[in-house]
């Protein structure tokens, strides 16, 4: 039983693992945050962000010393998976957290329907 959670993201109940949408391929077990059992780069604002006018100091990118850009890919394929803005030094947010017992249950009823 493989439930669709974002674009990317599946859940598998049966085994409670955080799969991948596109390959299928398991990425962590469904109780941690799914980001741990992806592949993250680390980039550059710079990198992403262009300057619109190439002289002049201005940017329109975050400055790198309050902000850092993760991005989080499959293991298996490299689907990007998820995109962060996060301030250097801060954690990896844990943004889904699912009750999985609701879960089946809700789909279990379904099946007997």
């Amino acid at each position: 039983m493989k439930r669709q959670i974002t674009e990317y993201l599946d859940i598998d109940l049966n085994h409670e693992m955080w799969c991948c949408n596109r390959c299928g391929g398991d990425l962590i077990s469904a109780k941690e945050n799914y980001k741990k059992g992806c592949l993250v780069y680390e980039r550059e604002a710079t990198e992403i962000h262009s300057p619109l006018i190439e002289e002049g100091p201005y940017r329109f990118s975050p400055d790198p010393d309050y902000c850092r850009i993760l991005e989080f890919y499959c293991p298996h394929c490299g689907v990007m998976v998820e995109v962060e803005y996060l301030p250097p030094g801060h954690p990896i947010t844990h943004d889904i957290e699912l009750d999985l017992n609701s879960l089946k249950a809700r789909d279990l009823d379904k099946s007997q329907k």
